[in-house]
This record gives C-alpha cells, sequence and structure tokens, in this order.
C-alpha cells in the first residue's frame, strides 16, 4: 500500500485538514470538507483493495459519513448559512465595539 492513490488521498488529506483548520472563510472551511471527502473515497478504495487494510476502509468510510456532513453544514444548508451569516454580523459589530471601548 504504497502506491499513486495513497499519495494522492494523502496529500489531499493534508490539504484538507489545511483548509478546515484555517477557516477563512465558510466557503473554504466547506470546500476542505469536500476534500476530505473525496480522499475518505480514495482510503476506502485503498483500504478494500489492500492486505489487511480493512480498518483503514471502515474508518474513511465512517468519516466519509462526517465529511459529507461537513459538506452540508458549510455549503448546503440555508439554515446554516443565515446562522454562520448572522455570527459573522455580530461578530464584527463586537469587534467593532470592542476597538471603541479600546480608544477610550
Amino acid at each position: 500500500m504504497n502506491g499513486p492513490i495513497e499519495w494522492i488521498a494523502a496529500i489531499g488529506t493534508i490539504l484538507a485538514a489545511s483548509l478546515v483548520a484555517a477557516d477563512y472563510s465558510r466557503r473554504v472551511t466547506g470546500a476542505g470538507f469536500l476534500l476530505f471527502a473525496f480522499v475518505s473515497c480514495l482510503w476506502v478504495y485503498s483500504g478494500f483493495t489492500a492486505k489487511d487494510g480493512l480498518p483503514l476502509a471502515i474508518q474513511n468510510a465512517v468519516l466519509l459519513l462526517i465529511n459529507l456532513f461537513g459538506v452540508w453544514q458549510f455549503l448546503i444548508s440555508r439554515k446554516k448559512k443565515m446562522e454562520i451569516k448572522k455570527a459573522e454580523e455580530l461578530a464584527d459589530q463586537a469587534k467593532k465595539e470592542v476597538a471603541e471601548e479600546a480608544r477610550q
């Protein structure tokens, strides 16, 4: 288990984790979850085709479901998009208030 699929999946996993951890925006985080879902599929395939790879396949099948939920939360769900937008507006307002208080 050291072929091109595993290398693509490993690099994709690192990139996806970086996108989610950076939390630049809802879309970037959602793209990270989408990439996680894609590489989870690669890991599942790799696990099923490798000798003794069943634990890897099962783990990534579960992670695929979790990542699809992340895609739903960050890219698809209208309610969640509205919640995030409202939270961002409140955060901006709080930053302005703190900056104003700090100047006094």
